[in-house]
């Protein structure tokens, strides 16, 4: 089974919300919600890939010295196995925007398990709840 490598990230407001993003229509698992991020490309470093996803997806920028590991998710899914790191991450430049599509929310720790999430999310949660 392949291994497929996403960085995700929780972006944390002054208020102590996090941003979750709707896949869109056309995506895979469409219509839940997750923590941004996305694939790390050959040659890329995790913390490389998410500053790049961020500034793709959400035209937002972000530092490596902003990013703290938070913990990790491994699932395995019908054709491949995910391991996504989870960064924390409060600092950053620009508003986000769904900037392919995606619908952006800010919610609450305690909110989290309101929203439909892929199985490889909803682990995190219970973490993120934990550390905030």
């Amino acid at each position: 089974m392949k291994t497929v490598l996403v960085s995700a990230v929780a972006l944390i407001d002054v208020e102590g919300r996090i941003l979750l993003t709707q896949r869109p229509e056309g995506k895979s698992m469409a219509g839940l919600w997750e923590f941004p991020g996305g694939k790390v490309e050959p040659g890329e470093t995790p913390e490389h890939a998410l500053i790049r996803e961020l500034q793709e997806e959400l035209g937002i920028d972000t530092w490596e010295s902003c990013l703290a590991p938070l913990t990790f998710a491994s699932h395995s899914y019908e054709d491949f196995h995910l391991l996504m790191p989870l960064y924390a991450c409060r600092k950053w430049q620009g508003f986000p925007q769904g900037r392919e599509g995606q619908t952006l929310k800010w919610a609450r720790v305690n909110e989290l398990r309101n929203y439909p999430m892929p199985p490889a999310d909803i682990p995190l949660i219970p973490i993120l709840r934990d550390w905030l």
